[in-house]
Parts: C-alpha cells; sequence; structure tokens
C-alpha cells in the first residue's frame, strides 16, 4: 500500500528572494481548503530582509547587500548562497497545528539533524531559532494568513557568514552565528539539505494522524 505524502515538494535552487517572496504571498491567497500544501526548497543571493519587528532595529552598516522589508515575523537578518531556506506554506488547522507547534517542530527538526551529526543544539524560548554553544546556526520567520502559513527556515551551511557583522542578527546585539562546515560537518549542501528535508517530511507528516 502506498501512503499517499501530504504535502509537495519544490526544489526550486537560487532564486531571487523578493520573486520568491510574492509568489508565495500569491499562493497563499489563491489557494483553497484542497490545495496541498508545500515546502520550497531554495538558497538566495545576498540579501538582508527585514521582518515586521522593526523597532529598535539597526540597519546594515554596508550598502553593497540589498536590504528588503518583508512580511515575515521577527527583525533583521541575512541570506545568501551556501544557507538551505526551507519555506512552509502550510494549512495550520488541517495539520493540527498553531505557530507555536510549528516553530518547535522547525526547530526540533534543525537540532534533530545536528544530533545525527553528534552535534548538540538547543531552542530557546525567547528567541526562535537554533543555536549551538550560543551561536545562532538557524532562524525562523512566518507569517500567517487565514491560519496558512508561508515564509519558515534558514539553516548556514556553507556560506560567508561576514555580512551578518553588519547587523544585529534577529535583532541581538554581539549574537554570533555559525554553519554546519564550522561545526566539522564535512557533509556537503546537498546532502544537509536531503537528511532536513526527510526529517521535516516524517515528522510535519505525523501531524495528520
Amino acid at each position: 500500500m502506498t501512503v499517499q505524502q501530504p504535502f509537495l515538494i519544490r526544489q526550486l535552487g537560487l532564486t531571487d528572494f523578493e520573486t520568491t517572496w510574492h509568489a508565495m504571498q500569491k499562493f497563499t491567497a489563491e489557494r483553497t481548503e484542497n490545495t496541498p500544501d508545500e515546502l520550497w526548497l531554495t538558497e538566495h543571493p545576498a540579501v538582508y530582509t527585514l521582518g515586521l519587528n522593526r523597532k529598535n532595529v539597526r540597519l546594515p552598516i554596508r550598502n553593497d547587500i540589498p536590504l528588503v522589508h518583508t512580511d515575515r515575523g521577527g527583525k533583521i537578518t541575512y541570506h545568501g548562497p551556501g544557507q538551505l531556506i526551507i519555506y512552509v506554506l502550510f494549512d495550520l488547522k488541517r495539520n493540527n497545528l498553531n505557530i507555536r507547534k510549528l516553530v518547535s517542530l522547525l526547530e526540533n527538526a534543525v537540532i534533530e539533524l545536528l544530533d545525527s551529526f553528534s552535534k548538540k543544539a538547543v531552542a530557546k524560548a525567547d528567541a526562535p531559532g537554533v543555536y549551538v554553544e550560543e551561536a545562532k546556526i538557524a532562524s525562523l520567520g512566518l507569517r500567517i494568513k487565514n491560519n496558512c502559513c508561508y515564509h519558515g527556515l534558514s539553516l548556514n551551511i556553507n556560506m560567508d557568514l561576514s555580512p551578518f557583522e553588519a547587523i544585529d542578527p534577529c535583532g541581538y546585539a554581539g549574537l554570533k552565528v555559525t554553519q554546519t562546515k564550522d561545526l566539522g560537518i564535512n557533509a556537503n549542501f546537498e546532502v544537509i539539505r536531503e537528511l532536513l528535508l526527510n526529517i521535516l517530511m516524517k515528522n510535519l507528516g505525523s501531524q495528520k494522524t
């Protein structure tokens, strides 16, 4: 007996942030109760994104990277090649999820991934994301409309981290940022992408039962 996959996976490759963001908005605005949920896997060219929580945000001290004001939760972060982005376009009610459960599910998937490489990671109740020895390795930002979500998760794998130095990552001054490469994890981008995708498919799929 074949188990029906509960959502669609789209491997998008390298995509422009704004184009992808507007595609997520359009998908969410036009979806119906019968629209399959989707996960979009991508990378973005260098870009700073500023979420809806813009109070007391220090803007980037460099102007060679574009800054986009977007509609996700949270403050400011950086995206660039070598960072895995997984956008979660899900009907929360259908999946027996609320925003807190979804955030925890995404965080726990990254924690499980890192644990498979014998790296201990944690989530923080007051600062969404995943941390290894106080350095942030994964960020989360979501938008909810009509019980459906978009935006999602970013995981630093093998990228230039220096643009983070020009901002207070996620609004936290002095927050250190790390990536799987710097933790001594030798698996490449494609391997880590598939491992994390498999964990997410398992954990998200379990919400339907």
